[in-house]
């Protein structure tokens, strides 16, 4: 009972100022309808209890099934079968995301398992690359900067004149597939197997080991879709959420969390199938290596109940409750003459929404974990926000001015992936993980419904203005999060150099330095 007190007290403290903002939005800027306040803040309460339990159970489930698959990949001597289970779960996991069910649909053009298919196919592909990574102990740049090379170079292709491939209008949306099928039911799983197979290890590089398979399973999807778009150029449907009567009355409003095809009934019915796989993966895991004894069976049996309980509760605050009143209030603000005020107001909200993302707590508390608390979560949590609101900053600076993304992305890209090369190699797994737990159900409900609601009152394109800024919400924080390292690094080293200045001496012949950059001290 504890645990779930101070989990709703944590959820609390990240889904209230978001409420205060949009609060004092509704009386100030953006007033709106009595139903759409009431669908918020119903939404508000099912987003604080929901977070709550998916927490607590995702802990007691969805983490030590991950690990214990991680351990067991690790223990294994064969070389083939245990790339070939992560392929087969990465694909697992990527089929029960709802998020994707989401993406799919944009794509009319192609039939929405086509999608679907392909893109568990680049995080299954990913998954296992990521195996061979901890393997044979390579450096997560060295694979990070080649993809993503790849990545840009596709992007730029239906930009060339003359080559006639792929559909400019879709480049934002294959790289919003990265963060969005990147969400709550797959993240806690696949950090944990990252830690299982780190732990496997007792190399000083093993904790660094522990991050980086969210980041490389978050470029499979942008992959996968940019290859789908070149070949069979699929044009999306510019309407990205369903039309809601914002002059309901508040019973009408509340009736809508129970409607059978948008209220909580379809989220009961969605999450259910989205669960089936990591359900029937754990049954033929205990089957087979009989981990788990029979009291942990039943605690991750309760685990699973309370993650499904939890999820069904966010999905349905986050799409019936948060939807509409953010692409309501971008509407209106963009219809005033304080246009311009979309800027700082979206980067207020940005900063405070990251942290009412379901995996960014599973994300800050296994950094602290992995790390004996030198990373704290209060630093990883104040760079994660401040990153997003600069994303979103730039994202609404788009919205107003019709700016192209693939400029800021190939920026963006470039200087983290840079900036790698001179940071302690665990900044750059916790980083790219980090663009992939940002850019949750929240951006995709809130955020980019916001950002819809101000391009389609400005009369914008809403395929190249408005999409793309999950991608943005995914790229910022690998550089935010890099610099922390950076900072870090340079006191490590000064401070290590000022002992080195102070305590070198001689003495009888013998020298007693620290090395610059360690905590290494020697004779």
């Amino acid at each position: 009972m504890r645990q779930l007190y101070g989990s709703i007290n944590e959820s609390l403290h990240s889904v209230l100022p978001i409420c205060a903002i949009v609060l004092l939005l509704s009386i100030s800027l953006s007033p709106v309808m009595p139903g759409v306040m009431v669908m918020f803040l119903f939404g508000a309460m099912m987003l604080i209890l929901g977070m709550s339990i998916f927490t607590i159970g995702s802990t007691i489930s969805m983490e030590p099934l991950g690990e214990g698959v991680g351990i067991q990949l690790g223990k294994s001597k064969k070389k083939v079968l245990p790339v070939i289970i992560c392929f087969v779960v990465g694909m697992l996991i990527t089929i029960a995301e709802p998020d994707l069910q989401v993406l799919a649909e944009k794509v009319p053009s192609i039939n929405n398992w086509v999608l679907i298919i392909l893109v568990a196919l680049g995080v299954g592909v990913f998954l296992a690359v990521a195996l061979i990574k901890a393997r044979f102990k390579i450096r997560l740049s060295y694979i990070l900067v080649p993809l993503y090379a790849l990545v840009l170079i596709l992007a730029c292709l239906p930009y060339i004149p003359g080559l006639n491939i792929g559909s400019v209008d879709f480049i934002p949306t294959a790289f919003d597939s990265g963060g969005v099928t990147t969400g709550p039911i797959t993240v806690p799983f696949i950090m944990a197997l990252g830690a299982g197979l780190a732990s496997m290890r007792k190399d000083k590089r093993s904790a660094e080991d522990s991050f980086g398979l969210v980041a490389l399973c978050s470029i499979g999807p942008i992959l996968s879709v940019l290859i789908l778009s070149l070949v069979v150029k699929p044009e999306p449907v510019a309407d990205a959420t369903s039309p809601v009567d914002y002059n309901m009355n508040t019973r009408e409003a509340f009736l809508r969390f129970l409607d059978p095809e948008t209220g909580i009934l379809r989220y009961i019915k969605e999450v259910a199938m989205a669960f089936l796989p990591i359900v029937g993966m754990f049954i033929v895991y205990q089957l087979i290596f009989k981990r788990f004894k029979k009291l942990q069976v039943i605690r991750i049996c309760v685990g699973f109940a309370y993650t499904y309980i939890g999820l069904v509760l966010f999905m349905t605050g986050a799409n019936v409750g948060f939807m509409p009143a953010g692409q309501l209030i971008g509407e209106v603000i963009a219809k005033t003459e304080f246009k311009y005020a979309l800027i700082p107001i979206g980067m207020i909200l940005g900063y405070f929404v990251v942290s009412a993302e379901p995996a960014v707590h599973t994300l800050k508390k296994q950094v602290e974990e992995v790390t004996n608390g030198a990373i704290s979560q209060k630093s990883i949590g104040i760079a994660l926000s401040v990153g997003v609101a600069v994303s979103i900053g730039i994202a609404m600076t788009r919205v107003l001015t019709g700016i192209p993304i693939l400029p800021i992305l190939i920026v963006g890209y470039i200087i983290p992936l840079v900036i790698t090369f001179f940071v302690p190699p665990i900044y750059t797994g916790i980083a790219f993980d980090s663009g992939g737990v940002a850019s949750g159900p929240m951006a995709t409900t809130f955020i980019l419904p916001f950002a819809i609601g101000a391009c389609e009152a400005l009369g914008g394109n809403v395929m190249t203005d408005a999409f793309g800024i999950v991608a943005m919400i995914a790229m910022t924080p690998l550089i935010t999060i890099q610099v922390l390292g950076l900072i870090g690094k340079t006191r490590q080293d000064r401070m290590m150099k000022k002992i080195h200045m102070e305590f070198e001496q001689i003495d009888d012949g013998i020298v007693y330095y620290a090395t610059p950059g360690s905590n290494q001290y020697g004779i």
